[in-house]
């Protein structure tokens, strides 16, 4: 493992855990170059997965734009972190259990919405107007229509 400071190519284990949520093993490192010391997180990745996108394109799963997603439509809400971190955790082991090597994002997008829906509603109302590409007030109305939410979003107010 590089060490981030100065960029030596080899490092020191001196602790090694799981972290919080059990998904990953945690490591404490040590350059011993420059003296740094600094955390890994390390996951167990099934196999590697091939996103489908509704163009046709074909791109690697990534777990990080997963979480950039979600951190969006979780922004300045009342949520725990790591109550996110253990939802894009679950998504993921979801999505690797699949049995399948390559998914289409829709999969992707409805897991996010079922887990969104558990955890949040205002940050579910959000993602869901990205993921299903609301162009009008209309748009909304309906959707929190047909989900029964838009007393749950009024409250929110």
């Amino acid at each position: 493992m590089r060490c981030p400071f100065c960029g030596h190519a080899e490092s020191q284990v001196k602790d090694s855990r799981p972290s919080e949520d059990g998904a990953a093993i945690r490591r404490r490192r040590l350059c011993p170059e420059c003296g740094g010391r600094f955390t890994t997180f390390e996951r167990v990745q099934l196999r590697e997965l091939t996103i489908v996108k509704r163009s046709g394109r074909r791109t690697p799963f990534d777990r990080d734009k997963l979480a950039r997603s979600v951190a969006i439509a979780t922004r300045k809400r009342p949520v725990d972190p790591e109550r996110v971190e253990r939802m894009i955790s679950a998504i993921t082991r979801q999505l690797e259990s699949m049995g399948e090597t390559e998914l289409p994002s829709s999969a992707i997008g409805e897991l996010v919405m079922k887990h969104l829906k558990q955890l949040d509603d205002v940050a579910y109302v959000r993602y869901a107007s990205v993921y299903r590409d609301f162009r009008e007030t209309q748009d909304f109305a309906k959707f929190l229509g047909e989900e029964g939410l838009a007393e749950a979003v009024e409250d929110e107010r």
